[in-house]
């Protein structure tokens, strides 16, 4: 009997060969595959068309601008952030020296809880740095007055929430800066990649400094930067993937669409519906898994799903805040972040991706649902 192919949390966005390979022999006869070239401008600039953003600057990775926009700001001491989220969001505030601090997060989200932001500031604190879990927005209002009654900073890691605009606005412009991710898992690729979004020409400079060893010009070197700069090959290979991102978030939300239908009304199962005015990008498709009212726990549900070959994905799990470098933190003490704990110990994302063929949909339903 032939072995049932495996179905995967993601398929990446892949560009047309033929263009691509159109795109590389430009890159190749203007012989410039890096530093600023052609095509990391002409990525820059659609970018923010396409996100309705003022200035961008592309990173080689998506964990780079974290770690950048908090040396761009002068970011130290203490940092609130949330448990729930992956590693890359607290190791960012580590590699600069900062202390992260943990607060719970809004089981309705999943996202940075803000009635826990205050009780949490202290005089060492100097930002919130807030995730947009899934792509599903924070209130960036109520972090806002926190953040301005208090005089701190706010980083969004906005890694999932490519595209994803409340009321027209995109979401992408709240707080100081935010930070994407273009990884080929993402709705959205370049490979590997990722950006740094901000308000103004002169934080861009910055940036842009910061990313290319510190060079203001040949001689002139303003501060300590590293080198996390975007090559012409996946700024090529994103500009091509930036003319099929739109048709591709469509298809996942058609999945989203016959996921919910299909699991609306199975016991112990819960999921998060569409936020009322913002347009989606639909990165992700969580579920929650109630062990007493399914009869299975999270844990048996996903080997089983696996067994299967449809690999779900326990994300975020476990959360940060039990990791041996920050479980010593008062702030990751559980019984702090209940809400947190309890998403991580239930949660299994399903195969969410613009590939998925109605039988791959069926199938995955059909582990969830055929007890």
């Amino acid at each position: 009997m032939e072995k049932e192919k495996i179905i995967t949390v993601t398929s990446p966005l892949l560009p047309d060969l033929g263009e691509l390979n159109k795109l590389l022999k430009d890159i190749w006869n203007r012989k410039w595959i890096t530093n600023n070239g052609h095509y990391h401008q002409e990525l820059e600039k659609a970018l923010c068309e396409y996100l309705k953003v003022p200035y961008i600057s592309l990173f080689t990775n998506g964990t780079l601008p974290l770690i950048t926009a908090l040396q761009a700001l002068r970011i130290t001491g203490e940092v609130i952030t949330t448990p729930y989220s992956f590693v890359a969001t607290t190791h960012s505030l580590w590699w600069n020296g900062i202390k992260p601090v943990f607060i719970d997060i809004d089981p309705q989200t999943g996202n940075m809880d803000p009635d826990k932001i205050e009780a949490a500031i202290t005089p060492k604190t100097t930002a919130i740095m807030p995730v947009h879990v899934y792509g599903k927005p924070c209130n960036t209002q109520r972090i806002k007055e926190i953040a301005d009654k208090y005089g701190l900073k706010v980083i969004y890691d906005a890694a999932h929430a490519f595209g994803v605009e409340v009321n027209g606005e995109s979401i992408l412009n709240a707080g100081d800066m935010s930070t994407l991710s273009f990884h080929a898992t993402k709705v959205y690729n370049t490979i590997e990649g990722g950006a740094l979004v901000m308000h103004d020409a002169e934080t861009k400079k910055r940036i842009d400094y910061l990313k290319n060893f510190g060079f203001a010009n040949e001689v002139t070197v303003v501060a300590p930067g590293i080198n996390s700069k975007m090559d012409e090959v996946r700024a090529a290979y994103g500009l091509l993937n930036l003319r099929q991102v739109d048709a591709a978030i469509e298809a996942r939300h058609q999945v989203a669409i016959k996921y919910r239908e299909a699991l609306r009304n199975v016991e112990g199962i819960t999921f998060f519906d569409d936020m009322p005015g913002v347009k989606h990008n639909y990165s992700y498709f969580p579920i929650f898994v109630d062990a007493e009212k399914y009869g299975m726990t999270r844990d048996e549900l996903y080997f089983k799903m696996k067994e299967q070959n449809v690999l779900g994905r326990r994300y975020f799990y476990p959360l940060i805040s039990t990791f041996s470098t920050y479980r010593g933190l008062e702030s990751a003490n559980p019984e702090n972040l209940p809400m947190s704990h309890k998403m991580a110990d239930t949660v299994i994302c399903l195969p969410m991706h613009h590939a998925l063929k109605e039988e791959d949909i069926e199938r995955v339903l059909k582990t969830i649902i055929n007890k």
